[in-house]
């Protein structure tokens, strides 16, 4: 077995957290014009925003194993209101202006934080969060149920590539596995629940998503939020799929960048 990991990424250095046993790893600078805190999306973790961490030199970054993954692993999967309270901790903490970048499940974490407690995020920048209630998509896989390795392992083949688990050492493979579980209650959340009105979302909102095959529902679903709250505009990103902070990591930073510097110029 694997134990959980609270190794810091590289780049990022681990630090005391305000929520007990939650991995949190952060990378500060002087002067910064405000701190991302990045939240990850299912089968994922901190580590994964290292690429992206690098590039953003004028920004505090911080990112955390969410609950059920690697390092925050033993505090086991949990429901959205959990995962909320933990983002609202992190950016309470902070004393420069937070703006949370979501990928994916993160995302949903990022909107249901700022719907709870806007006074502690200033500007949210998510990318393809899953919004099944707002706008439902087809082709959704069913939970196989009762297996939560092997349903990692499937999530894995179908977001990365079947190549590429085959590249994975036994070792990153079973710390996969070990992750199921997790997946497993974000997966459910995603099919089953409604967890916050996007109308009452209060905080500045870029909804981004890649040019793949899927870009013509996430057009689809960032009419439909803009139509429910006018706070939320889309872009999308050409070139890059569902991973786009690993595969695509400069485009993602200077839309951050770029996200921020217009949030300034506004102001």
């Amino acid at each position: 077995m694997v134990p959980s990991s609270s190794a810091p990424p590289n780049g990022l250095r681990s630090v005391g957290s305000p929520v007990t046993g939650l991995a949190v790893f952060e990378r500060r600078v002087l002067e910064p014009l405000a701190t991302i805190v990045c939240v990850h999306g299912g089968l994922d973790r901190a580590g994964s925003f290292a690429r992206l961490a690098r590039r953003l030199e004028h920004f505090d970054i911080v990112a955390y194993d969410r609950r059920g993954y690697q390092g925050s692993r033993q505090l086991g999967p949990s429901n959205i209101g959990q995962h909320v309270e933990d983002l609202v901790a992190l950016a309470r903490r902070e004393s420069s202006p937070v703006m949370v970048f979501g990928h994916s499940f993160g995302g949903l974490v990022a909107l249901g934080a700022a719907s709870a407690d806007p006074d502690h995020v200033c500007q949210l920048v998510v990318y393809e969060a899953p919004l099944n209630w707002v706008l439902e998509r087809d082709g959704v896989p069913p939970s196989i149920g009762g297996d939560p390795a092997k349903e990692a392992e499937l999530f894995f083949k179908r977001m990365v590539s079947p190549a590429v688990w085959e590249r994975l050492s036994p070792a990153e493979r079973e710390s996969r596995h070990l992750d199921g579980p997790a997946l497993v209650a974000d997966l459910a959340i995603v099919r089953s629940e409604i967890p916050f009105d996007v109308a009452s979302i209060r905080v500045p909102t870029l909804y981004a998503y890649g040019e793949w095959e899927r870009t013509p529902y996430y057009r689809s679903l960032t009419e439909r939020l803009a139509e429910l709250n006018p706070l939320i505009e889309g872009v999308a990103l050409a070139a890059a799929r569902h991973g786009a902070h690993l595969s695509h990591p400069d485009l993602v930073s200077e839309l951050l960048e770029q996200t921020w510097g217009s949030r300034c110029a506004s102001a």
